[in-house]
């Protein structure tokens, strides 16, 4: 009996030392668009009134644990009856992240008409603002969505031929980081400015620590949303050209020996982003001609 109950641990033992080394390969895999994810959320959730920040964000997160609960079982379903499956969404996913790559470098060097926050600002009426804030929270869902697509399948591409029981916890273990510690680090990042002005406030001296600190969190928020903005887009090509050069022979096979991954991939990420940016664009104008 006790033997049997030994077992029955050495083998719960060998699961979790399995899974703990699938879900570090999982993260490293996922870390680019978890980066994006995080770039963006934080853009979305910023601008608004003290007071609407946390509500804002925890609408979103709301959003994207649901997102998670109707992704997974499909991805689990799709695994294990039509592998296939799993490919051409994660290639579709690719050309997707790479679009959405080419389309903010594309804004970077040509602005956009008008930013988020002075469409905020000027919303008079507390309807107008609320429905401002409601549209950001469906954007946003929205764009989580998509990403939350792709974090899954990327994940569970680290453990097909896996038994279904590790799949599930691997799988299931990068969602929740997905939410838990993007979502929770977002939060974080919109309240610095909060943080700030609140150590200016209790600051009683002119030239003190607590004054520096709190006007270089509130300095230091709009950089970090930015930096995190740039850092993500060079992760979305990172992640849609790996997609690519990993899952299609013709392009892993063209690409040589020397040039370093990171490199070939980020190229290739390129290429695709900006052909499928360029057919969207054709497309669009196409469709305005159309319609006028």
């Amino acid at each position: 009996m006790a033997s049997g109950i030994f077992a029955i641990l050495d083998d719960i033992a060998a699961l979790m030392d399995d899974v703990a080394t699938m879900s570090k390969v999982a993260a490293k895999k996922t870390a680019g668009i978890l980066g994006d994810d995080l770039a963006v959320n934080a853009e979305k959730a910023s601008g608004f009134a003290s007071l609407r920040e946390i509500p804002v964000l925890w609408a979103i997160t709301k959003g994207s644990l649901l997102n998670k609960l109707i992704i997974l079982p499909i991805a689990f379903l799709l695994s294990a009856f039509l592998p296939i499956a799993i490919t051409i969404i994660l290639i579709i996913g690719g050309l997707y992240l790479g679009f959405e790559g080419a389309e903010k470098i594309y804004h970077y060097f040509v602005p956009h008409q008008h930013s988020k926050k002075e469409e905020i600002k000027g919303a008079k009426s507390k309807e107008e603002i609320l429905a401002i804030e409601k549209e950001r929270v469906k954007s946003a869902i929205l764009t989580d969505f998509i990403l939350s697509v792709e974090i899954i399948i990327i994940a569970l591409g680290t453990v097909v031929g896996e038994p279904i029981l590790q799949q599930i916890i691997v799988v299931s273990a990068i969602a929740i980081l997905a939410t838990v510690g993007v979502y929770g680090i977002v939060a974080l990042i919109v309240r610095m400015d909060e943080a700030g002005y609140a150590l200016i406030e209790k600051s009683d001296e002119q030239a003190g620590f607590k004054l520096s600190l709190g006007k270089f969190l509130v300095a230091a928020l709009p950089k970090v949303i930015k930096g995190l903005t740039f850092i993500g887009t060079i992760a979305l090509m990172l992640v849609s050209g790996g997609i690519f050069v990993h899952n299609v022979e013709f392009i892993h096979h063209l690409i040589p020996e020397a040039i370093p991954s990171i490199i070939a991939e980020f190229v290739v990420g390129l290429i695709f982003g900006f052909a499928a940016f360029l057919v969207v664009q054709l497309f669009l104008k196409l469709k305005k001609s159309f319609t006028n």
